[in-house]
C-alpha cells in the first residue's frame, strides 16, 4: 500500500462548525470527505476519524491514540488533521516515539472550513496531500504552503502562522 494516503482526523478548528444562533463553534462531523470530493481528489485516500476535539483538550491518552494509529497504519503516507494550538506538541511526541518507515504530515486551519472562502483549511489539506507524497521518512507540519520538520517549528500566535525555529 505504498501510494495510499491515510488521513487521521483529530478535530481542531479544521472541523469546527459554526452555530449561527448562539455564535459558538462545535464539532458535528469531519469535513474531510466533503473537501476531498470538492477538490475532485483522485488520490488513493482513506479517512479515519480518531477523535473530534479541540487540541487544547488533548491529553496523553489522545496522543497515545494518535501514536498507535500511526504505528499500526498499513500505509507509509499519513496526514493528521489537528488543531493548531498543540500541533507542535503532537509532532514532537511522534518524533520522540520513533514511528519507523512513515511520512507523517500534520496540518490544520486557523479559520474553520465551515466559514467557506475565508478558511485556510482547504488550501492546507491540498498542500499536505502534495507534501506527504514528496517527503522523506519523518514527522512534519505543513501549514499555509510551507513544510517544517516537526521539531523545528513554532506557532506564531500573534500572526496565526507557523515559523521555522532555525
Amino acid at each position: 500500500m505504498k501510494n495510499k494516503i491515510q488521513i487521521f482526523v483529530t478535530g481542531g478548528t479544521f472541523d469546527k462548525t459554526y452555530n449561527y444562533i448562539n455564535g459558538k463553534l462545535f464539532f458535528q462531523k469531519t469535513h474531510i470527505p466533503k473537501m476531498l470530493d470538492r477538490a475532485r481528489c483522485n488520490l488513493d485516500v482513506e479517512v479515519k476519524q480518531l477523535m473530534l476535539i479541540d487540541s487544547l483538550e488533548m491529553k496523553e491518552k489522545h496522543l497515545k491514540i494518535i501514536k498507535n494509529a500511526c504505528l499500526n497504519c498499513k500505509t507509509n503516507l499519513i496526514i493528521i488533521t489537528h488543531g493548531t494550538d498543540t500541533m507542535t506538541k503532537t509532532a514532537k511526541h511522534l518524533i520522540k516515539n520513533k514511528i519507523p518507515n512513515k511520512v507523517i504530515v500534520l496540518t490544520g486551519a486557523i479559520v474553520p472550513y465551515a466559514f467557506g472562502s475565508s478558511s485556510d483549511g482547504f488550501f492546507n489539506l491540498g498542500s499536505a496531500l502534495s507534501a506527504v507524497q514528496n517527503l522523506k521518512e519523518g514527522v512534519y507540519i505543513n501549514m499555509h504552503g510551507q513544510t517544517f520538520k516537526g521539531d523545528e517549528v513554532l506557532k506564531d500566535i500573534k500572526n496565526g502562522l507557523f515559523k521555522s525555529i532555525n
